[in-house]
């Protein structure tokens, strides 16, 4: 919030300063001292301005800076200024998270594309096998065993035992190989794991077969989970743990 107040006033006093004509002045106007650090304030929020803002009204933005200046009543509050200045940043970031994701999505499209290929072919093959089940979401299980306890609901946490491979074998976590089971909440993993823990009794074993858009998509997890991965998991759940 500090960072945004400095903003602020780095933007009033670019912006007022320069109302009349901006940019009307030459090198011979830097006289003082406070001279060149007031042309430079300018200098660094035009750059900051052009790369944070896609449009700003300029005539309220003076008509804003005058108001409390010269004491008069203001349009909006100020605790509402705080919030919509707070609002708009959020949205900003978030416009540039998406953006920076949708960029590293495709670059790990080209080249781990076959990767995702080779999982949708493996999950269109094996829904041929009468024993695997499927969620409207695309999540495929087998039963290994069912279990006589209750059901986890997502405010609970969990006590498993799993053993997780990709398509080709390959075993990048395993609980059972440690031989130690883990506990987790059943929101704090993936959202294949999220749903599949969901479907289980306490006591019971199923193998899931994640699609890569219910593990990690397009991010790379440790050495062996590349961008697109889809995933196979022998879990069986041992406990509900502070049943909610």
């Amino acid at each position: 919030m500090k960072l945004i107040k400095l903003s602020i006033i780095a933007l009033v006093i670019s912006f007022a300063s320069c109302q009349n004509k901006p940019g009307a002045v030459s090198k011979d106007a830097l006289k003082t001292e406070i001279d060149s650090v007031s042309y430079a304030i300018g200098m660094d929020v035009g750059n900051s301005v052009s790369s944070n803002f896609e449009n700003i009204n300029n005539d309220l933005f003076i008509a804003g800076y005058m108001n409390v200046l010269d004491s008069a009543e203001v349009l909006i509050d100020k605790d509402e200024a705080a919030n919509i200045v707070q609002g708009y940043f959020q949205k900003n970031r978030e416009k540039i998270m998406k953006r920076q994701q949708e960029i590293a999505a495709k670059k790990a499209e080209k080249a781990f594309g076959h990767i995702k290929t080779e999982g949708e072919e493996f999950l269109k093959k094996n829904v041929e096998n009468p024993d695997v089940k499927t969620t409207d979401s695309g999540l495929q299980y087998i039963v290994l065993k069912e279990g006589n306890g209750e059901k986890p609901t997502t405010a609970d946490r969990v006590k498993v035992h799993y053993h997780g491979t990709l398509i080709d074998g390959t075993v990048f976590d395993s609980s059972v190989d440690r031989g130690t089971p883990t506990d987790f909440g059943v929101t704090q993993v993936i959202k294949g794991w999220t749903e599949g823990l969901q479907l289980m009794n306490e006591g019971a074993k199923y193998k899931f077969f994640i699609p890569q858009e219910l593990a990690y998509g397009a991010r790379q997890s440790g050495p062996n989970i590349k961008p697109f991965s889809m995933l196979i998991f022998e879990v069986e759940l041992l406990e509900i743990l502070d049943k909610k």
